[in-house]
Formats: C-alpha cells, sequence, structure tokens
C-alpha cells in the first residue's frame, strides 16, 4: 500500500484514562484504557533485550508495532524515535520495545523483518533499522533488502546476518510478534502501545514527537 493513509487510521485528539493529547487534524479519537490482560503480561515479561531499549523499570513501557515497508513507520522512526530515545529512553523514563508486524499486503516487508531480526542478534538493530527505513522506497521495488542491508554492515557481520536469515529460526520470533499484536487488536502500522501503572494504552497512527512527549508527560504526572 502506498501514501500514510495505508498504514495510519487517525491522528486527532488521543483520549485516554482522563489525559488529553491534542493532535494534528483536530478531530476526535477515543483511545480505550485496558487493565493488562494476562497473555501481554506474560509477553513483556519476556522481552527480547536484542529488540529493546532502556531499562525494563522503566515506569512507561511503549511497544511499537511496526512494518518496514510502512511510510507511517519510516516516518514515526525517522522524526521521533531519535528524541524519544534521547529524552525518555536513556533518561529510565521510558522502556522501547520494537515488535515486527509485517503486513500481509506488503510484499517484502517480513523479508526486512527477517534480517533487522538477524542485526539484532549480532548487536546492530538500530543501524539496520535506520537504513531499511531511510533506503524503503528502494527496496520496496526490488525487494533487494540484502544490498541496503550489506551496505551498513561490515563483511564479517554481512555473513553472520546471512546465515541466521537462510537459517529459518527468524519468523517464529516475526510470529510471536505478528500474534501478540493480533492480542491487543492490531491491524494498522504503526500502533504504539503504552503501559503505565497496570494499564495499557494503544493508539494506531503517526504521532509527532511533541504530541507524544505532552502524553508521556502526563503518563509521568499521574499517580
Amino acid at each position: 500500500m502506498k501514501g500514510l493513509s495505508a498504514c495510519a487510521v487517525f491522528a486527532g485528539f488521543l483520549v485516554a484514562g482522563g489525559l488529553l493529547v491534542p493532535g494534528i487534524s483536530g478531530r476526535s479519537a477515543k483511545v480505550p484504557t485496558r487493565a493488562i490482560p494476562q497473555a501481554v503480561a506474560a509477553a513483556l515479561s519476556d522481552v527480547d533485550p536484542q529488540e529493546a531499549l532502556g531499562s525494563k523499570t522503566a515506569p512507561i513501557v511503549m511497544e511499537i508495532f511496526s512494518d518496514y515497508q510502512c511510510p507511517a513507520c519510516k516516518m514515526l522512526f525517522l522524526s521521533t524515535n531519535r528524541p524519544l530515545i534521547d529524552d525518555y529512553v536513556t533518561t529510565g523514563k521510558v522502556y522501547l520495545i520494537h515488535r515486527d508486524f509485517p503486513l500481509p499486503s506488503h510484499a517484502h516487508s517480513r523479508v526486512a523483518a527477517r534480517y533487522s531480526r538477524a542485526a539484532s542478534k549480532i548487536g546492530r538493530l538500530e543501524v539496520v533499522k535506520q537504513a531499511l527505513f531511510e533506503n524503503q522506497e528502494k527496496w520496496e521495488q526490488t525487494g533487494d533488502v540484502d544490498s541496503v542491508v550489506a551496505r551498513v554492515l561490515a563483511p564479517a557481520e554481512m555473513t553472520k546476518v546471512r546465515a541466521l536469515v537462510k537459517g529459518g529460526t527468524l519468523d517464529a520470533m516475526i510470529d510471536k510478534d505478528y500474534t501478540l499484536g493480533q492480542t491487543y487488536h492490531v491491524n494498522t502500522t504503526p500502533t504504539t502501545i503504552f503501559h503505565s501503572k497496570g494499564q495499557t494504552f494503544p493508539y494506531a497512527g503517526m504521532m509527532n514527537y511533541e504530541i507524544l512527549k505532552q502524553f508521556l508527560n502526563q503518563l509521568l504526572a499521574q499517580r
């Protein structure tokens, strides 16, 4: 699917458990507050540390369900993730978890997810994520994910990544994330699930950093 509308479903007011964050369009979008289901609680206690950044004891946990071929996911990663990491993740306020959610309509997104998973196993997830999103328009036309990744990894690293991709063990990890997303009723990317003080706050769509910052600060201020 082409364009941001293919992957993002709304941008308006985020209303969750009494929290109000103004969005871009001025429309309203009610976001339910839910208690954490048992299956979700188990998933949060069994996070692959190579797919996450920050401290597991942070007061806020953010799970971002993402598709490497999704334009809105690209925008979220390139414009929002870096200040989020600098201001909230490295300061111990947010534990940030990447979740793979390759949409069936995107022909090459699962291949890209395999390469990113392999890169995470050798400690190179973030650099490969950057390369995949920055070069999205290029590899989505040809499916040549391999050459994009090879440009940012050393030859020895790339040998390890290719071996992992060919090993056939990565799909189970991707499917685990996808199944978890279905538990949350994720059907579009990006979808971000916020966890704070025993409740979940799901938000589907692109959120710019200033809006996200307001919301995170309100969560942190809650008692």
